[in-house]
């Protein structure tokens, strides 16, 4: 057997090139952590029901959740909706 590899994706490939690419993301279950202008946020589906939660890190009166990935992108940042700013956050994990 080789020896395992870690395999390192740049910031820039691992930020989302539209809302539709983050929709699909999160359509297929995955989970998302980014920072926006020093802050950590979160998007995860989860559950048998698929509800969508979204949140600020560390801050559990935050979360919001939604029915649907396309309503997720309407969670407010700092006066500002994530389907604004889904191409610019720094993406820090994404699975899927």
């Amino acid at each position: 057997m080789g020896e395992g590899k870690i395999l390192w994706i740049s910031p820039e490939e691992n930020r989302f090139q539209s809302s539709g690419e983050f929709k699909w993301c999160i359509f297929c279950g995955g989970e998302v952590e980014f920072s926006w202008r020093g802050k950590a946020y979160g998007v995860v589906r989860y559950g048998k029901d698929g509800k969508i939660t979204a949140y600020a890190a560390g801050e559990p009166a935050s979360e919001i959740t939604f029915d649907t990935a396309d309503e997720a992108l309407e969670f407010p940042i700092n006066g500002e909706r994530l389907r604004d700013i889904i191409t610019k956050v720094e993406v820090t994990f994404r699975s899927i």
